[in-house]
């Protein structure tokens, strides 16, 4: 159990969510976001790709009015940044509407912030505006980083947003003609409309945390969590010649479905962490990719110059970031990155 405890430190989950898969299906876009920065095991792609290390979902909670969107971003945490907000809603096709060559085939859509609660809202702040097709449907994305920032800073001020829309026919204005995607029916659920939240956690990592002369970490799953939630491959047979084996990586696969977490980790359904393990002894050759440091401390131990001096440590010599694609407590789905969290190479440190 406390191991358990402490690898959810390292993923910085305070309490378990729920199990809500294969019941509740996250948005396509997280999904797609998920691929364009991770591949299949959940590793980074590349740097730079993902703006912040958070990125949060939040699905519309209005069912009712078709122009009221209301987002409960109540599972914000605390010095949480918000660097950008998207307001994404899906707009219906239209396929009523005269295509005479007098009618005109756009629409006015503007975004406004509510600035007070009731069924029926009066008063209202304009965000955004534009013009759109009548007879295309789609996503439409609304930066309100703005709005969404003072939400976070005062939640009693978050009242939702209200979408009009606004048509020139034969002379007449005619309003809210044009339709956006609610979530009453369970087909439209991949389009259901979308706050989302690009930002940074700005959470140090405990000195515990940071990768040292043995990976905190690799220790926690090496040596803590049962033997039966890890795969550790077998350990490369050595020679007789030599029963020592020279540092180097080794696969460690963390199962999530083992571990009791499949239930609300959408991506991926494990990673292999690796580990190193192995001896540093002199000569460190180029491929133990030893520092200056280690190289003297081999030599000083080789030689008996100081009877206090062990050899270099075998320890991770590049990591890379983990995502996880995952429901939280409120059932919103989070993609998050966590650095340091794959071996890629080991070295004498």
């Amino acid at each position: 159990a406390a191991a358990l405890q402490r690898l959810r430190e390292v993923f910085d989950i305070e309490e378990l969510p729920p199990d809500v898969l294969p019941r509740k299906k996250p948005p396509q876009f997280m999904v797609d976001l998920f691929n364009k920065v991770a591949d299949a095991n959940g590793i980074t792609r590349a740097p730079g790709l993902l703006q912040g290390d958070v990125v949060r979902s939040f699905e519309d909670r209005v069912h009712v009015d078709q122009h009221h969107f209301y987002f409960d971003i109540g599972a914000m945490e605390k010095g949480e940044q918000v660097l950008k907000a998207e307001f994404r809603v899906f707009k219906l096709k239209m396929t009523h509407v005269s295509r005479r060559s007098d009618v005109k085939h756009f629409c006015k859509v503007e975004v406004y912030e509510l600035l007070e609660s009731g069924s029926k809202p009066q008063k209202k702040h304009l965000i955004a505006s534009r013009l759109l097709s009548l007879y295309t449907g789609g996503w439409e994305v609304f930066n309100v980083t703005q709005t969404v920032s003072k939400w976070v800073g005062n939640s009693s001020s978050n009242h939702g947003f209200f979408i009009s829309t606004t048509h020139v026919f034969n002379s007449k204005i005619e309003h809210n003609l044009v339709k956006f995607a609610k979530s009453q029916s369970t087909s439209q659920e991949s389009r259901n409309a979308l706050l989302v939240l690009f930002t940074n956690s700005n959470k140090q990592r405990s000195p515990s945390f940071v990768p040292s002369s043995t990976s905190k970490f690799a220790r926690i799953l090496d040596y803590e969590l049962p033997v039966h939630l890890l795969r550790p491959r077998a350990a490369p047979v050595t020679s007789a010649k030599s029963q020592v084996t020279a540092c180097h990586r080794r696969e460690l696969y963390v199962d999530f479905h083992a571990i009791g977490w499949s239930g609300w980790i959408i991506y991926p359904n494990g990673y292999n962490a690796f580990y190193c393990r192995g001896s540093c002894l002199f000569p460190l050759g180029e491929s133990l990719n030893a520092t200056n440091h280690a190289t003297v401390q081999s030599i000083v131990h080789t030689l008996k110059l100081s009877q206090d001096v062990s050899t270099p440590c075998c320890v991770p010599d590049e990591l890379k970031s983990l995502n996880l694609l995952y429901f939280d407590d409120k059932e919103n789905v989070v993609l998050k990155t966590y650095k340091d969290m794959v071996a890629t190479k080991c070295g004498c440190h």
